[in-house]
């Protein structure tokens, strides 16, 4: 469920407000009609561990993830590589 509440609102009901964002409510902060923030539960943020990824490249004895990039590699491929067929 979502409730909207004015800025004034929100910061003499904070407490309140709390608790139903706890309970799994989202409140939607108000300026005159117009929305400008949200009230959600709390997450942690997930993502990318570069040290998980040293850690797994280690272990398996990896020291480079790319050991050679030909110079060419960013050069357009010839047109009969890209006018041929695909299979």
């Amino acid at each position: 469920m979502t409730i909207r509440v004015s800025i004034t609102d929100a910061v003499q009901r904070l407490p309140e407000l709390t608790e139903r964002v706890k309970e799994g409510e989202t409140v939607v902060i108000t300026e005159g009609d117009t929305p400008v923030a949200d009230l959600v539960p709390h997450h942690e943020k997930k993502g990318l561990s570069l040290e998980a990824g040293d850690e797994f490249l280690r272990q398996r004895g990896i020291k480079e993830i790319f050991p050679h990039v030909a110079d060419d590699f960013d050069e357009p491929l010839p047109e009969d590589i890209l006018l041929r067929p695909l299979p």
